[in-house]
C-alpha cells in the first residue's frame, strides 16, 4: 500500500491510498481516522478495509501532500553511513567514524514532499542529503538484526537538508546544522514495507535543476538498516511513527563548495517509493 496525507485547499489533512496517479479517501474507513502514525501499529488488521476503500477520488495533481508522518516521536540521521561518502568527507578532513554515529533531526524541521525549504540568512553552506528513510511500525526494544525487518512498517523519501557551517563549526553536535525549520522534507507517502522486495538494493538519485549530483543505491551502506535497528534499540525504545533518516551516498555540495542557493529545485527520487521535490527560497 501507499498511504498519503493530504488536503484539499484549506481543508484539515485527512489520508488518502494513492494507486498510481489517483488519491482515493480512506479516513472514513472505521479505524483508520487522519493520522497515519496512530494507526501504524494496526496497519495489518485495516489493510483489506484499506484496499477495499471506495471514498472520494482525487487526481493527485488536485491534492497537497503533506508530510506522511504527522509529529514523530524522533526523527533520527545516521552519519557518513555510504562507503563512497565517508571517503568523500575523509578526503575533506572529516575522520570516518568506527561506530555507528547518530544524530537528532528536531521534528519541528519536517515538511511535506514538495514544500519549500528556506536557505537560512546566517549560513551560504546549505546542504542537500537523498536518503532512504525508514518509519518504525511498532514499539520496539532489543531488536536482533535478523528481526528488525518486522518492525519497519514502511519507507519515504528524505532529503536531509543541512547547514554545514552550523554543523561543522558553529555546533559541537550535529543537531543544530540538521534541524532548521524545513530541513526534513519527508514523502512523497508511506510505502508500506510489503510493498518493497529488498530496501537494501534500491537506486536513488538526487538533482539540482535538473543536474544529476547523486546517483547511488542503498547496498552501499556500511551499516544496512537492520543492524541500524539493532544498534539504536540496545539504546531507547523505538516507536510507531519514528523515522529513521539511513544515511546519503557520495555527491553532497560540501567537497566542491558546490551548495544550494535559492530558486534552486531540489528533486529527490528512490525507486519504488516515488519523487519529492523542493524549491529553495530566500529566508
Amino acid at each position: 500500500m501507499r498511504i498519503a496525507r493530504y488536503r484539499l485547499g484549506d481543508n484539515t489533512s485527512r489520508l488518502g491510498r494513492v494507486d498510481g496517479d489517483k488519491l482515493t479517501d480512506i479516513s472514513d474507513v472505521p479505524g483508520v481516522g487522519t493520522s497515519l502514525r496512530a494507526i501504524l501499529p494496526r496497519l495489518d488488521e485495516l489493510k483489506d478495509a484499506i484496499l477495499a476503500a471506495e471514498g472520494p477520488s482525487h487526481a493527485l495533481s488536485d491534492v497537497v501532500l503533506e508530510a506522511p508522518i504527522d509529529n514523530p516521536q524522533k526523527y533520527l540521521g545516521i552519519g557518513m553511513n555510504y562507503k563512497a561518502h565517508a571517503e568523500e568527507a575523509r578526503q575533506a578532513g572529516i575522520p570516518i567514524p568506527t561506530s555507528q554515529m547518530w544524530f537528532n533531526k528536531q521534528t519541528s524541521c519536517i515538511v511535506g514532499p514538495y514544500d519549500e525549504i528556506v536557505k537560512p540568512g546566517i549560513s551560504d553552506e546549505l546542504d542537500y542529503e537523498i536518503e532512504l528513510a525508514v518509519v518504525i511500525g511498532r514499539r520496539c526494544r532489543h531488536v536482533a538484526v535478523e528481526d528488525a525487518r518486522s518492525v519497519i512498517a514502511g519507507y519515504l523519501v528524505a532529503n536531509d537538508v543541512s547547514v554545514r557551517d552550523w554543523l561543522h563549526k558553529r555546533s559541537p553536535t550535529f543537531t543544530l546544522g540538521k534541524s532548521f525549520d524545513t530541513h526534513g522534507p519527508l514523502g512523497p507517502w508511506l510505502t508500506t514495507d510489503d510493498e518493497i522486495a529488498d530496501p537494501l538494493n534500491l537506486h536513488m538519485t538526487l538533482t539540482v535543476n535538473g543536474r544529476i549530483r547523486q546517483d547511488w543505491a542503498t547496498d552501499d551502506m556500511i551499516y544496512d538498516i537492520y543492524e541500524q535497528i539493532a544498534y539504536l534499540t540496545q539504546v531507547m525504545t523505538l516507536m510507531p511513527g519514528d523515522v529513521l533518516a539511513t544515511g546519503t551516498p557520495s555527491g553532497i555540495g560540501a567537497p566542491t563548495g558546490d551548495f544550494l542557493v535559492p530558486g534552486d529545485v531540489v528533486r529527490a527520487e528512490i525507486d519504488g517509493l516515488g519523487v519529492i521535490e523542493n524549491r529553495v527560497i530566500a529566508e
